[in-house]
């Protein structure tokens, strides 16, 4: 089977939109009056070019609470009629961004440092809307041996789940004055926090929301949190540039990226319901988290760097630029980017007035009027949950 053959057999199965399948053909040279027959074609007919968004996942799996927005959003119809789905991209640090940027996906959520490397590498992305406003990676040590700084990994083995993840720790380590040549790193895949709790490395890349979940499934770690001293931004949500400049493709992303933003102001406000309607989304992570007080900490643990220092933003998805640069010029300083990139290049904050103009009182509303069930009611919430 050829290549646009099975993009073809993608778009029929549904595994792509109808926007997906013509921006992948064209990626492909189709040629312009052979897209415009692929436009007029009636297995085309079925799906309308701008009323669906495929958001695909940089984990390898969507059973955690860190995307708790989409299924609040979900609960409470906040995409209206959008035709939205939110998928597992496998593993690879860069196999999101690849997947908008060949027409087969519509939004990644990479960080900042694979989201860099893939413009680096000339893939004409721009993120569009910023979901970790504080840092959100941590290092993780075994007990007892956490170093005071970033910069001690010098010397040390450090366990990642994708030989990719580099990309996001040289620059942490850079940021606190270490030299990311003296790191040794090892590729464990999924296995990657397990190799560190069997003493296979000397430290693991993690995450807010993550460390609480690795918490409830016995691995016991000390922590560097990010959030504590990095000045870098987290991960955002990347699309085609070329649908940023499309005036026509405006209002969907605009109502897509403001029905995340309702999602999270409603985990804001009441935690404890916004973990019941995660779990009660993906019915896996009622094994992970037996105890659902942790997983409430662990949803909150990403709240806040969701949230990030609310007074000094303009509101949910908006990019700190500066912050950006920050993290740029670390990149190019060791060498991560063969060229000094401005955050005014490749972030946009074009939808972010959009994304925020909605009720919030409404969505207060939802969550303090939100019936708890009878196992999450006994549940406390966090302190600062909703405080303005």
């Amino acid at each position: 089977m050829n290549r646009f053959d099975a993009l073809i057999d993608s778009f029929v199965a549904g595994r792509i939109s109808r926007r997906g399948l013509v921006r992948g053909a064209a990626a492909l040279g189709l040629s312009g009056a052979a897209l415009a027959t692929l436009e007029r074609a009636h297995v085309l007919a079925a799906q309308p070019a701008d009323n669906s968004i495929r958001w695909v996942s940089p984990r390898g799996t969507i059973d955690v609470l860190d995307d708790y927005p989409y299924h609040v959003a979900m609960k409470f119809g906040y995409f209206g009629d959008i035709q939205t789905t939110l998928e597992p991209g496998p593993i690879e640090a860069t196999a999101g961004t690849k997947a908008v940027d060949t027409g087969q996906a519509d939004v990644a959520y990479p960080s900042p440092g694979v989201f860099s490397l893939m413009i680096e590498q000339g893939s004409p992305l721009v993120s569009a809307f910023q979901m970790g406003a504080y840092d959100v990676f941590d290092f993780a040590f075994p007990k007892g041996k956490a170093p005071a700084s970033v910069k001690d990994l010098e010397g040390m083995t450090v366990v990642l789940g994708s030989a990719g993840w580099q990309g996001i720790t040289n620059p942490e380590i850079a940021q606190a004055g270490g030299d990311p040549s003296k790191v040794n790193y090892v590729d464990a895949g999924q296995t990657w926090a397990q190799a560190l709790a069997q003493g296979q490395a000397d430290a693991a890349l993690s995450w807010e929301g993550l460390r609480a979940q690795w918490a409830a499934t016995g691995l016991d770690f000390d922590y560097i949190l990010g959030k504590d001293w990095s000045k870098f931004p987290a991960n955002s949500f990347v699309i085609r540039r070329s649908d940023l400049e499309e005036g026509s493709l405006a209002d969907i992303y605009t109502r897509y990226f403001r029905a995340w933003a309702m999602g999270l102001e409603f985990g804001y406000h009441n935690p404890v319901a916004t973990t019941q309607i995660t779990m009660e989304a993906l019915p896996t992570l009622k094994e992970v988290f037996e105890d659902k007080q942790i997983a409430v900490q662990s949803m909150w643990e990403l709240a806040q760097v969701f949230r990030g220092d609310w007074a000094t933003r303009q509101g949910w998805g908006w990019h700190d630029e500066a912050s950006w640069d920050t993290f740029l010029s670390t990149a190019h300083g060791i060498g991560q980017l063969s060229k000094e990139l401005k955050a005014a290049d490749i972030v946009s904050n074009q939808y972010i007035a959009g994304a925020n103009d909605f009720d919030h009182a409404k969505v207060v509303a939802d969550a303090d009027g939100f019936a708890l069930s009878a196992d999450f009611a006994s549940l406390t919430q966090p302190e600062g949950a909703g405080a303005e």
